[in-house]
């Protein structure tokens, strides 16, 4: 995926170049290093390559063309970015409700950065577990999963941040806890596959389903963390 954006920046930036080598020799210099201005110097290593203080124009034409894809490629970055933010479900199930690791769970996604956008505890309805795992009904544990999800008290939470479904899967671990990696929520706290304390979406097709299903749309909420900038390195 990087390799095609930075072609496509690359392209983009031989197109800017061509069209202004006649307007000026050195234009690729300064276009680089005001470029690199706006993203607050993270890309002026290249661009003071491109400057025409050795007053060798084909020297800064060579730089520019490296500087002008670098910051092509980083305003992708950042819009690459925004669209990466998504929400995911998590539910820590009636096992790690009864062995009070509530708060051991939640202080890990805290830790990794994500933000908590929703909770609540509930004791789902045999019916209500089947439309959660309808995706397993035809399982020969369909109905003793069921029956476990609607034993007691779930914490179910929607979690927010730029990955948070997949790598939230690589926080939980493996289904079975024996195949976990130390590290993981299951691999440190759980021991047998039928009692794995915690539930994530593996996806963002089932965590859009598996929220509305949990949730209202006036129970989700939409906030900015102080906390955001020091995270994203949004400023």
């Amino acid at each position: 995926m990087s390799s095609q954006i930075y072609r496509s920046a690359s392209r983009a930036a031989r197109s800017l170049l061509s069209a202004s080598k006649q307007a000026s020799p050195v234009f690729a210099g300064r276009a680089a290093a005001a470029v690199a201005v706006a993203f607050r110097g993270k890309v002026s290593s290249l661009a003071s390559y491109g400057r025409a203080d050795s007053g060798n124009a084909s020297a800064g034409w060579i730089y520019g063309a490296l500087a002008l894809p670098a910051a092509a490629y980083m305003l992708q970055e950042k819009e690459a970015h925004a669209a990466e933010m998504e929400r995911s479900f998590i539910a820590i199930k009636p096992d790690g409700v009864q062995r009070g690791l509530i708060a051991e769970i939640i202080s890990r996604f805290e830790r990794k950065g994500f933000k908590l956008v929703a909770i609540k505890i509930v004791i789902p309805s045999k019916d209500f577990a089947q439309k959660h795992y309808h995706d397993l009904k035809e399982r020969p544990f369909f109905n003793g999963l069921c029956d476990f999800l609607s034993s007691g008290p779930v914490v179910a939470m929607v979690w927010e941040g730029e990955g948070v479904i997949k790598y939230g899967r690589k926080l939980i671990g493996a289904t079975d806890p024996q195949k976990s990696e130390p590290g993981t929520i299951r691999g440190d706290l759980a021991v047998g596959v039928g009692r794995n304390i915690i539930h994530g979406s593996d996806g963002p097709e089932t965590a859009k389903d598996e929220i509305n299903l949990w949730f209202k749309p006036e129970e989700l909420t939409n906030y900015s963390s102080n906390a955001e900038k020091w995270i994203y390195g949004v400023n």
